[in-house]
């Protein structure tokens, strides 16, 4: 291996406007948050390749010499993320012992895992040993790109191992990004573990994650937004469960069985969309108390325009209640029908506003998390620059 350790971090994400509305040819606004998962990779003198998955209680460990069987084509290029090879993880789950109706969790991440360190590493003539040990900030299946960020933690720190992609440049002693190419790579191979885990996903959530800031996604094509500020967020899980193939069939639905209706509604929604775009640029130059006015309507209005199209829940009511009545504004973020909300906080928000928000919406059982929106994208860790409470983890 080139290196012998590393520690990398990315954000999760999180919808601001254009949910639903984005699977009908509407525009889409997705955001990192800072919230991260962080991944330390350390060489293993012994041959075994272990996964440690705290978060989710997985601990497993294998011998590097019982996976040359289910190696992949040795031509494959660690610089070049092709197609998922199928077979190969079919393979993979033959080694692991878990059929195609068992995608629990742990086992889609331990997949990804084994399929992102056996390509990028089909050209080594042996598989390295190493050891990585993943904790994350963010909760696992809330729509908040938890799997995306592990996907793309996996494949920087791998790339990075092998060495396909260099060490970014910077000041490691506190934290440092790759080039635009290199992210390009880390975020191709990032995609083969998030259709490992999901299947048909967009590439919305491992771009978002891999680049940070702001993207715009429409009809399939994702753009990199410049000049966005970061703004300060409470992040609330309602905890309900929810179906997102369920909400969607149901939003396709009602617009099938109303399109007068329906369709100004969509419309609408790709407006605001452009209208916060625009709001934001507005304010990544000098940002005024008018700009966060006008983001507090939007949310509000496409807040209405969500349940209108069906994908509200009396939780997510009771979420939007809590903080109004502290003059917060909220709105649904990801699939709705429960899952969690934002809420935007000016930078002079009451502190008391948003503490007796946060207990009250804690006395209603959700999780609360004041954090921020516009983190940075992947990145690589000195020791020294990662907070201690990571460390634990990561020292397990």
């Amino acid at each position: 291996m080139h290196i012998k350790e590393c520690i990398v971090s990315a954000p999760g994400k999180a919808i601001l406007h254009g949910e639903h509305a984005v699977v009908h040819g509407k525009v889409a606004l997705a955001v990192s948050l800072n919230l991260r998962t962080y991944l330390r990779l350390e060489a293993n003198p012994t041959g075994k390749i272990g996964i440690n998955l705290p978060n989710i209680n997985t601990f497993l460990s294998f011998d590097a010499t019982a996976l040359q069987s289910p190696l992949p084509d040795r031509t494959a290029d660690s610089r070049n993320a092709k197609e998922l090879d199928v077979d190969l993880v079919a393979r993979l789950r033959g080694f692991i012992g878990v059929t195609d109706s068992n995608s629990d969790t742990s086992t889609m991440a331990v997949l990804a895992f084994l399929y992102l360190y056996m390509s990028v590493f089909t050209e080594s003539e042996e598989l390295p040993g190493l050891t990585v040990t993943v904790w994350s900030e963010l909760p696992t299946g809330a729509g908040l790109g938890s799997s995306a960020a592990f996907s793309v933690c996996l494949a920087a720190a791998l790339l990075s191992a092998r060495g396909a992609i260099a060490p970014p440049p910077g000041d490691l002693e506190h934290t440092a990004r790759w080039s635009s190419e290199e992210m390009e790579l880390i975020n191709s191979w990032a995609f083969l573990g998030e259709k490992i885990i999901h299947g048909n996903p967009s590439g919305v959530d491992n771009a978002v994650s891999t680049w940070g800031g702001m993207l715009r996604y429409h009809a399939g094509k994702i753009t990199p937004l410049s000049r966005v500020p970061m703004l300060r967020i409470l992040l609330t899980n309602t905890k309900v469960p929810r179906s997102t193939k369920v909400l969607v069939a149901g939003v396709k639905e009602k617009i099938d069985k109303f399109p007068a209706v329906m369709s100004p509604v969509l419309e609408s929604i790709d407006a605001i969309s452009s209208m916060c775009q625009q709001t934001l640029n507005e304010m990544a130059s000098e940002p005024m108390p008018e700009h966060y006015s006008v983001l507090e309507e939007l949310m509000d209005i496409n807040q209405h325009h969500l349940d209108v199209l069906g994908v509200g829940h009396p939780s997510l009511a009771a979420l939007c209640r809590v903080t109004l009545g502290r003059g917060l504004h909220s709105k649904l973020t990801g699939a709705g029908g429960g899952g969690c909300g934002l809420t935007l906080l000016r930078p002079d928000t009451d502190p008391s506003a948003i503490h007796s928000a946060t207990r009250e919406l804690k006395d209603c059982g959700y999780d609360c998390w004041e954090t921020s929106i516009g983190a940075p994208g992947v990145q690589q860790h000195s020791l020294s620059s990662v907070k201690e409470e990571v460390l634990r983890f990561l020292n397990h």
